[in-house]
Order: structure tokens, then sequence, then C-alpha cells
């Protein structure tokens, strides 16, 4: 099944005490968010119900099709735009990363094939919409949308990959430096890494939050200049 034609389909009314397609759309994103896209399954929404699988077909066709409800389900209502390009695309960049930070499973479906509901439809035209106070030309402000989510999107997966080591080590940044200290010590010593030396005995401890927005003004400063 083509996947845009999910958004054409006339939902039918559920049997009673049937479940909905947003009750099985939010089923199926707390077990994303939980435990990630690899524990969602239709048998599985269906447990989570209390209903049959069968069932649910009725109403959504594939899990491709949920995958689809669910992309659409989880995109916030558009920043309000200020008709400052620079300060709204940042608003448009926080709002992303917010979204994919509460959604993990997310960033890498937006990095796949477009999203085409309502509610990401909606996103893409204020982002360009932010886009033309600075370009009326739609192919440069089509780049310059897409520029600032790629960043969101690898910003936002160093940071969940971070978060996941954690995870799977039970340490936290902290611990695991410490873990590591004696070794890097040694690496300092030798001498043969001068600059990640400096690095390490000179650079300040960022946030993840200063992270994220020191790249993004660099991203900005770069669409100013060439723009």
């Amino acid at each position: 099944m083509d996947p845009a034609l999910v958004w054409q389909k006339d939902r039918r009314t559920p049997r009673r005490q049937a479940p909905s397609v947003e009750q099985i759309v939010a089923t199926a994103i707390a077990i994303a968010d939980t435990e990630g896209l690899e524990a969602l399954s239709m048998r599985r929404v269906a447990g989570d119900l209390g209903s049959g699988t069968a069932s649910l077909y009725r109403y959504v066709a594939s899990r491709d099709e949920l995958l689809d409800l669910m992309i659409d389900e989880v995109r916030s209502a558009p920043v309000e735009l200020t008709g400052d390009w620079r300060a709204d695309l940042s608003a448009i960049a926080r709002d992303i990363r917010a979204t994919l930070l509460r959604h993990p499973w997310l960033v890498a479906e937006l990095a796949g094939r477009p999203a085409l509901g309502a509610n990401s439809l909606r996103h893409y035209d204020t982002t360009l919409a932010a886009v033309a106070s600075l370009t009326p030309d739609v192919d440069l402000a089509a780049g310059i949308a897409a520029t600032v989510t790629a960043y969101v999107r690898g910003a936002v997966s160093g940071e969940l990959a971070e978060l996941q080591a954690q995870r799977r080590s039970g340490m936290t940044k902290t611990q695991w430096r410490h873990s590591v200290g004696a070794y890097v010590r040694d690496v300092i010593e030798s001498g043969e890494y001068p600059h990640f030396a400096r690095q390490v005995v000179e650079g300040s401890d960022r946030s993840a939050d200063e992270r994220f927005e020191f790249g993004l003004a660099c991203v900005l400063d770069g669409i100013a200049a060439r723009s």
C-alpha cells in the first residue's frame, strides 16, 4: 500500500468496545517511546489494548500505516512566526529537538521518507514560511529548511547515543570519565596528541543545550552568509 494513501482513507467507526484509531496510535507511541520501534508490532499493540490483532487491521491496514500515523501524531503545533527568519528558524529547531528527545524513535524516521500527514505538512509549511522572509527562491528555501532539520537530527542523535551509552553501561558521564581517567592521563602525558590534550585540560564542559545552541548558531551564520 502506498503510505500516502493513509491520509486519503475514510476512517471506520470502531465497533462496540473495539479500540479507536486514536487509541491504537497512542498505544503504539507509548510502546515505541519506552521500548523502541523494534518492539512495535500489530500483535503487541493489540495485546496492550486487550484486543484481537485481526480487529486492528480493520482500522489500520499495516505496521507501516501505523507508523505514518504515529509520526504525524507526535508533531506538536507549529511555532508562531515573528517574521525574523533567524529567530523563527531557531524556534523551529528547538521545537524539533524537543520532539525528537521525547520520541527517540522519530529521529531515523524523519531521515527517511517525507511525512505527509496534516501535522507534518503544517510543520514543513511553517518552516518554508520562516525562510521566505530570507529568500524568495523556493529551491534555496527548501535547502535551508533541509539543512536546519539535518543539523537538529544529527545533534539529537548524538544526545540520544550518549543516553543509550549510559543505560547500556550503567554509568553516568562523570562515572565513565572517572573510569577512563588513568588512561586519558597517559595519553596526554605521551605528548602524541597535543590538540586532544589541550581540549581535555583547557576545554569547558558544555551542557547538551549549550552544544546545541552553539551548533545552531554556526548553521544559521552559514545560512546568512550564503543567502
